[in-house]
């Protein structure tokens, strides 16, 4: 049964949290623009050409695999412990690359990091969801998703303009984290006490409410990191190697990324029916738009309509999960909720390259992962209209995992 509140939060609580969440946002983006200087200092290391890109990538895949244990963890033994333990190591973990010269041994202080990183987004999210019910609850998930978004852009920035210093410069940026050590300290609290979090072990994860969630959740995540690792690559190959013009580009496509999960809050109202079947359709068309011509403004449209989609995409899902648990589970499906979510985000890469090798090329694979998204979205509107509640509530959002099994709440 859901702990009532103790306390209110307010806004306070929402900037810590969210400022908690775009953590796992600088590890996946701050050194990208650094890796072509990684490389030339690491050129005699066997392998660099594989090892080099794994320094960015292998925190989101530690994260798809760790957060489900870290949401067990979170329920176990509290939401704030585990916070402000990650949130130290983190720091840690992430500086290590300042003093480390061996390849190896950077890439496993970035396992470190990804495990942290799903710490502290099961983490917050979690207590995004014990603080905030309802329409609060869905505009605050969506503004995460937003601020996220955002953060990308910026640390993409950041990240460059540090790497001026040397490869090695952008990894001070990871002692941000200890910044939100004594806030999260002071204003955060866990509704329920400890003998909730005791309580927890006992509670069954509601695995029949949550396995379709997340199984979507992985292909949405591998469409909603499809451009983002893929457009440079896609304007390289059509003779635009400006790195502003391609800057610009990614910008206008992260802007819009913001502004559907912004919206998130507002579009709620038609149903999560209606939602995910339009979001998933709708990147689709993007990425096949991407496909369909070499014009540098239509791959921009494109590039538009699917970072759109995306960006109402992610809270759509997040909800979709974390609606239907109660406090003693919101941990635990919070993590698997993340971790599949961020398998999508790395597989996204391999399925493209897949779908290219029998396409005819990287705009041919995205076209093919578009061809995907609508399918999934038709299938969608099939499966959720055939369950449709029988009391006719399109809108409504579930709160508790105890209601009846409908695979749409």
């Amino acid at each position: 049964m859901t702990a009532a509140p103790t306390r209110t939060a307010g806004l306070p609580q929402l900037l810590v949290l969210l400022a908690a969440s775009s953590l796992s946002v600088l590890g996946a983006v701050l050194i990208a623009p650094v890796l072509p200087q990684m490389s030339a200092h690491f050129a005699d290391v066997p392998g660099v050409g594989v090892l080099v890109p794994l320094v960015l990538t292998v925190p989101a895949l530690v994260i798809g695999l760790t957060a489900p244990f870290a949401g067990v963890i979170v329920d176990r033994i509290g939401r704030i412990r585990i916070l402000l333990v990650a949130l130290v190591v983190y720091a840690a973990a992430g500086t290590a690359p300042l003093w480390l010269d061996d390849l190896g041994s950077i890439i496993a202080s970035r396992v470190v990091v990804g495990v942290c990183e799903a710490a502290i987004m099961t983490s917050a999210t979690t207590l995004i969801g014990d603080y905030w019910t309802g329409d609060r609850r869905n505009r605050y998930l969506g503004l995460q998703a937003t601020v996220a978004t955002i953060s990308a852009t910026a640390f993409i920035a950041v990240g460059g303009a540090l790497g001026v210093g040397g490869w090695r410069a952008p990894f001070w940026m990871y002692l941000v984290s200890l910044i939100l050590v004594i806030p999260a300290a002071r204003l955060l609290w866990t509704d329920g006490g400890s003998s909730s979090a005791k309580d927890s072990v006992r509670v069954a994860l509601p695995w029949r409410t949550l396995v379709v969630p997340c199984l979507v959740s992985v292909v949405g995540g591998a469409v909603f990191y499809a451009l983002i690792v893929q457009l440079s690559f896609v304007l390289n190959g059509i003779g635009v190697t400006s790195s502003g013009l391609i800057g610009a580009a990614t910008a206008v496509m992260s802007i819009a990324t913001a502004a559907g999960a912004a919206l998130f809050g507002k579009l709620v109202q038609f149903g999560r029916r209606t939602l995910l079947t339009a979001e998933f359709a709708l990147a689709g068309a993007g990425l096949v738009v991407v496909f369909a011509s070499g014009s540098l403004p239509v791959i921009l449209l494109g590039a538009v309509i699917t970072g759109f989609a995306t960006g109402v995409l992610l809270p759509t899902l997040l909800t979709w999960a974390v609606d239907r648990l109660d406090y003693a589970a919101r941990g635990r499906g919070t993590g698997l909720w993340t971790g599949a979510l961020f398998v999508g985000e790395f597989l996204s890469p391999l399925v493209i390259a897949a779908f290219a090798a029998v396409a005819g090329g990287l705009r041919g694979g995205i076209a093919v992962l578009g061809g995907l998204s609508v399918a999934v979205a038709v299938a969608l509107w099939i499966a959720l209209n055939g369950h449709r509640d029988r009391r006719s509530e399109p809108v409504q959002l579930a709160s508790s995992a105890t209601e009846t099994p409908n695979i749409l709440r």
